[in-house]
């Protein structure tokens, strides 16, 4: 672990290399607990603070934590976790229903950022393919972001909140195959065949468990939880299930976080509380770790030069309003508030677009000063997208207050 030295110098020998890891995790998951405790009660999403807490412990202001392969592993398992419980919290009947929409939903997501990325990049003066890399970061959606503000305010079974979730997993299909198209440009050769046979196995694979996932897992996991003898043994086998359609999705070409999420909904109707409450206890433990890890890697001290300022400006605007406008319109049939909340559930790009950015950067496609201003989009768009949601969602929330409180007394 890196950069911990100021705390760690009346610590000697094998003492300062034993306190790394328990002083890294104190000090992350701590501050982001802490940010998010401040956030909620000054009345805004306490997932803000979270990410904060990265922004501050990073290289931009303490300088305390650098990202490093520890706490990538945690925020992976982190993302995995909380799509698994958003899943379990979704029925695949209902979201199937809502195929049609978050299709459409997903696509305009697709094309106006990857639109409006190019055009400002071409405009700017850089090359075609540097151009072709932003539009692809700015096609990415972080459904990871939005679920959670959404399950963390109890909304994941309203309809904007499912076609988001719906059109934010086909968002990631082909979010992924436009990047394995750029990045195939990038390298001199574009293979059409093989890009089209992952797009065919993709969209198989997501039907295939959405439609039929939830009746095979329905007979085989009473069966065999009955003949289990370990604790906690229907848990035990929905984490089996997890990492293996996470580990499926990875191998087909898209990402793990959409193998976790189908598990969960697979899962939705057959198991039972006990299961929900561990795998929750799961995602508060990790979840701090993956928003902690957004914003650690801001670096405000690439943007020196006013160009690269004004760039960084036009980029996070187009990003906001590409997103908001592409997906709004292509919700607008189910009403004006259900398009708002649509749009604004599609803004956050989170890790996906600084995935896309660090690929480029590998490929010498794209230099460190676009690479900055895109994980600084990617880190912007995450911050904005929790209070919109809220205030996109306020009305729902009273009403489902008042319900509450009528159940209650």
């Amino acid at each position: 672990m890196q950069e911990l030295s100021f705390l760690a110098l009346w610590l000697t020998g094998g003492a300062a290399e034993a306190s790394r890891l328990p002083l890294a995790l104190l000090l992350v998951f701590g501050t982001a607990k802490l940010l998010a405790e401040l956030f909620e009660r000054l009345g805004q999403p306490g997932i803000v603070g979270e990410i904060l807490a990265g922004v501050i412990l990073g290289p931009s202001l303490l300088g305390w934590i650098a990202p490093n392969e520890l706490l990538k592993t945690l925020a992976d398992l982190g993302v995995m976790f909380l799509l698994f419980r958003v899943g379990l919290e979704v029925k695949p009947s209902e979201l199937m229903k809502l195929g049609g929409t978050a299709t459409v939903v997903a696509m305009a997501g697709v094309m106006v950022p990857f639109a409006f990325g190019w055009l400002i990049l071409a405009a700017w003066g850089a090359p075609r393919i540097e151009a072709f890399f932003l539009g692809a970061a700015m096609v990415a959606t972080s459904i990871g972001i939005t679920a959670q503000v959404l399950a963390a305010k109890g909304l994941l079974r309203q309809r904007s909140s499912q076609i988001i979730l719906a059109a934010a997993v086909i968002d990631d299909v082909l979010g992924l195959l436009v990047l394995a198209l750029v990045s195939s440009m990038a390298r001199g050769s574009v293979n059409l065949l093989e890009i089209g046979m992952t797009a065919l196995v993709a969209v198989l694979f997501v039907v295939f468990i959405a439609k039929w996932g939830t009746r095979a897992v329905g007979r085989v996991v009473p069966r065999m939880q009955a003949s289990l003898r370990v604790a906690e043994g229907e848990f035990s086998l929905a984490l089996i299930l997890l990492f293996a359609l996470s580990l499926a999705a990875i191998w087909i070409g898209i990402a793990a976080i959409v193998g976790a999420f189908l598990a969960g909904m697979a899962l939705a109707e057959g198991v039972g509380q006990r299961v929900r409450d561990l795998s929750h206890g799961a995602t508060e433990l990790l979840v701090p770790f993956f928003l902690a890890g957004i914003g650690l890697h801001v670096d405000l001290r690439a943007f020196q030069t006013p160009s690269i300022i004004s760039l960084a400006v036009v980029v996070l605007v187009a990003a906001v309003v590409s997103k908001f406008i592409g997906c709004g319109l292509a919700a607008w049939p189910l009403g004006r508030a259900d398009a708002i909340r649509i749009g604004v559930g599609m803004v956050p790009r989170g890790e996906v677009g600084m995935v896309v950015a660090q690929i480029g950067l590998a490929l010498g496609v794209i230099p460190q000063s676009v690479y900055s201003v895109v994980v600084l989009m990617a880190v912007a768009t995450t911050l904005i997208a929790p209070p919109l949601l809220k205030l996109a969602y306020r009305g729902i929330e009273s009403a489902e207050a008042a319900e509450d409180g009528l159940r209650l007394g």
